[in-house]
């Protein structure tokens, strides 16, 4: 892969330990020690890129929840194709085989559809009513207002608000509106 990737005008191959853009992990099957080293680079400041040599559905879905931007199947890692994956990941954006993506695309849809709201989130980790809530906070509603408008109690809307700051360890509802609006929640 070093090979491949040095080949690259666009790309600089850097020895370990040295501060990179992009992490690549290759690997011949996807174990629990590839999703512990998956998690541990999450925590970085890299982007992570994984070639495998096989891949099923769920394991891709674990990868992705790891914070894995791109996938190039060790068979399908030309030094073109690893390139662009690679310069991609820098630049902030995903590439997944298409065959891999349109499955990803169905298991999101279906938790989406059946898991989700039987337990009253959405795909983003909010219940409708907190995200009812702060769309309201953010359009500078008071909570006697919010309240009014949903048909809640002020209790209701001042439980919903402290909820939401306490699991998402935000100061008030100024932070919490800037962190909804900051990762298109609301």
């Amino acid at each position: 892969m070093t090979a491949l990737l040095s080949a690259r005008p666009e790309i600089r191959v850097v020895d370990e330990g040295e501060p990179a853009v992009v992490t690549v992990v290759v690997t011949d099957g996807v174990t629990e020690e590839t999703f512990a080293l998956l998690r541990e680079l999450r925590r970085g400041p890299t982007q992570t890129v994984l070639v495998p040599s096989v891949i099923d559905d769920g394991q891709l879905s674990r990868a992705v929840e790891c914070g894995i931007v791109g996938v190039v199947r060790r068979s399908d890692a030309t030094s073109a194709r690893l390139g662009q994956v690679v310069a991609g990941a820098a630049r902030g954006e995903g590439s997944v085989p298409g065959d891999l993506l349109g499955r990803l695309l169905e298991q999101m849809g279906r938790l989406q559809r059946d898991v989700l709201p039987t337990h009253g989130l959405t795909l983003h980790g909010l219940t409708t009513r907190e995200t009812d809530v702060l769309r309201l906070v953010a359009d500078g509603l008071e909570t006697r207002d919010i309240a009014s408008k949903l048909s809640y109690s002020e209790r209701t809307v001042k439980n919903v608000l402290h909820e939401l700051t306490t699991r998402l360890q935000l100061r008030n509802r100024a932070h919490a509106v800037a962190y909804a609006l900051r990762h298109d929640l609301i």
